[in-house]
C-alpha cells in the first residue's frame, strides 16, 4: 500500500517550512521572515518509529486576501487538504489567534479528515500555557511545539501516526499489478489507457493537460489483473501557472507512490526532453519498476536504423536507468500495445523477485574471484556475506569489513553481476553496505 500523505497547512509565517525542514532532515523549503515565501508545495519522505509517510509543505492560507500569490497559496493548501490523509494545522503560539486562523479552521472542519492542531513557537515552558487559547478554534486538543528548537515533535508525530491505522474501504488487491502511466501532457497517456481498457475512460484531447486527475482502470489480460493509474501530465515548473496543474503534479507523485510499475511515456515526435528526464527520475528515486514507452512511433519516418538510433538517444538521456526496457508503440493505432502488457508483467515479476541466500552468496563469491576489490586507503575490501532483505525493489545487504572503502566502480560491478545472473531487468536494485569486523 502507498504511504499516507500528511499536509502541513496554515497562514503565512507560522513556521510551516521550519517544521517541514526539521522533519525532513534537510533545509528543503526556503525559510524567511517574509510571509508567503513558500510558493510551491514541497514533498519529502518522513519516517517515525515504524511508520513512513509523505509530508507536503504548502503555501500559507489567507482566506480574505485578493493578492494573486496569496490566492495561489490558498489554492495549494486546499489541494493538499483534498489529497492528504492527515492535516497538520500550524498556528503561531506567540501571536495568538488571529481572524485568518478562524477561517482556516472553518475550512479544515469541512474537510472531514483527521486534523492535528499544532501551536508553534512555544520555545520554553513559560509559554506553553499560550496553547489553551487555541481550543477556541474547535479543532481539538492543541499540541505545543517549537519547530526551530525541536521541542514537542515526538508527541506531535505520535498523534499524527495514530491516524494512519484507520480502515480504508478502497483497499487495492495486493495481487493486482498496479501501473502508473506517467509523462508530460499530450504524450498519449490517456490514449494508451483507452486502448488498454477498450473503452473511453479518459478524455483524449490534443490540448496538453486535459487529464486533471488520476483515473483508475481495472483490466484483466489472461489470468493477470492490472490496475492502471492514468495520471495528469507533469509540466515544467515555469509552465505550472494554473493551480489545477499543481494539483496534477501532486497526483502524479502520489500515483507513482501507489504503483508497482511506472510506464514512462515519451513523445517520439519530440524526443527525450529535460522534463521527461525529471519524470523518469521520480519513478527511479521512488524505486519503482519502469518501462520506457516511446509513443506516436507511427508518425516517425523510418529506415532500418531509426529504432536503434532512437534507442541509443534514450539510453544516453536516461543513463540513470539503464535497466528499463524500451517499447515503441502507437497508442492511437494499437501498434505493439499487446507487447507492452507482456513487458509490464515481466518487470513486475523482477521487481518482486526474491533470491535464496545460498545462491546469492555463490554468485557474489564468484564475482569477487573474477575481479578482486580494489585496495582503498591501504585496505583491501572484504565481502563476508550477502542477503536479500526486501523486494519492490530488490534490496541486498552486503556485510563488509569497512563501508568507507567501497569504491563506486566496484559497487557498479557488483550490481551488474546481480543483474546479469538473476535477470533483474526493469527494476532498480538497492545495495546497502554494513560493517562486520573480523572475529
Amino acid at each position: 500500500m502507498s504511504k499516507p500523505i500528511v499536509a502541513v497547512v496554515g497562514r503565512p509565517n507560522v513556521g510551516k517550512s521550519t517544521l517541514f525542514n526539521k522533519l525532513a532532515g534537510d533545509r528543503i523549503s526556503i525559510v524567511e521572515d517574509t510571509p508567503g515565501v513558500t510558493r510551491d508545495r514541497i514533498y519529502a519522505e518522513v519516517e517515525w518509529l515504524t511508520h513512513k509517510f509523505t509530508l507536503i509543505d504548502t503555501g500559507g492560507i489567507e482566506p480574505d486576501s485578493e493578492d494573486i500569490i496569496v490566492k495561489q497559496m490558498r489554492r495549494q493548501a486546499e489541494i493538499a487538504i483534498e489529497t492528504a490523509d492527515v492535516i497538520v494545522f500550524i498556528v503561531d503560539g506567540r501571536e495568538g489567534i488571529v481572524a485568518a486562523d478562524y477561517e482556516v479552521a472553518t475550512m479544515l472542519r469541512k474537510c472531514k479528515k483527521p486534523v492535528e492542531l499544532v501551536v508553534n513557537k512555544l520555545d520554553n515552558i513559560s509559554l506553553e500555557e499560550n496553547k489553551y487559547e487555541f481550543y477556541n478554534l474547535g479543532i481539538g486538543d492543541p499540541i505545543a511545539i517549537s519547530a526551530s528548537q525541536g521541542l514537542g515533535l515526538g508527541d506531535m508525530l505520535d498523534e499524527i501516526v495514530e491516524n494512519f491505522n484507520t480502515s480504508d474501504d478502497s483497499v487495492e488487491n495486493e495481487t493486482d499489478i498496479k501501473v502508473a502511466i506517467i509523462g508530460k501532457p499530450n504524450a498519449g497517456k490517456s490514449s494508451l489507457l483507452n486502448n488498454l481498457s477498450g473503452e473511453e475512460r479518459a478524455i483524449v484531447s490534443d490540448v496538453p493537460g486535459t487529464t486533471r486527475d488520476a483515473i483508475d482502470s481495472y483490466v484483466q489480460f489472461g489470468e493477470e489483473k492490472f490496475l492502471f493509474i492514468d495520471t495528469a501530465g507533469i509540466r515544467r515548473k515555469s509552465k505550472v501557472s494554473e493551480e489545477v496543474e499543481r494539483y496534477s503534479v501532486l497526483r502524479a507523485i502520489t500515483s507513482i507512490e501507489r504503483a508497482d510499475v511506472c510506464v514512462i511515456m515519451i513523445d517520439a515526435t519530440k524526443g527525450v526532453t529535460e522534463q521527461d528526464e525529471k519524470i523518469a527520475g521520480l519513478a527511479h528515486e521512488a524505486g519503482r519498476a519502469s518501462v520506457i514507452v516511446v509513443n506516436k512511433w507511427d508518425l516517425i519516418e523510418k529506415n532500418d536504423k531509426t529504432m536503434n538510433e532512437f534507442t541509443d538517444k534514450v539510453r544516453c538521456d536516461l543513463a540513470f536507468m539503464p535497466y528499463a526496457p524500451i517499447v515503441f508503440i502507437s497508442a492511437k493505432t494499437g501498434q505493439r500495445v499487446n507487447k507492452l502488457i507482456d513487458v509490464i508483467k515481466f518487470v513486475a515479476e523482477k521487481h518482486n523477485m526474491r533470491i535464496k541466500t545460498g545462491v546469492l552468496n555463490e554468485v557474489i563469491s564468484e564475482a569477487v574471484m573474477m575481479k578482486q576489490p580494489p585496495v582503498e586507503k591501504g585496505k583491501p575490501l572484504k565481502i563476508y556475506y550477502v542477503t536479500q532483505v526486501s523486494t519492490k525493489p530488490p534490496t541486498f545487504v552486503f556485510f563488509v569489513n569497512y563501508t568507507n572503502i567501497v569504491h563506486f566502480s566496484y559497487q557498479r560491478y557488483l550490481e551488474n553481476q546481480l543483474r546479469q545472473h538473476f535477470g533483474l531487468e526493469g527494476t532498480p536494485i538497492k545495495i546497502i553496505y554494513r560493517e562486520k569486523k573480523d572475529d
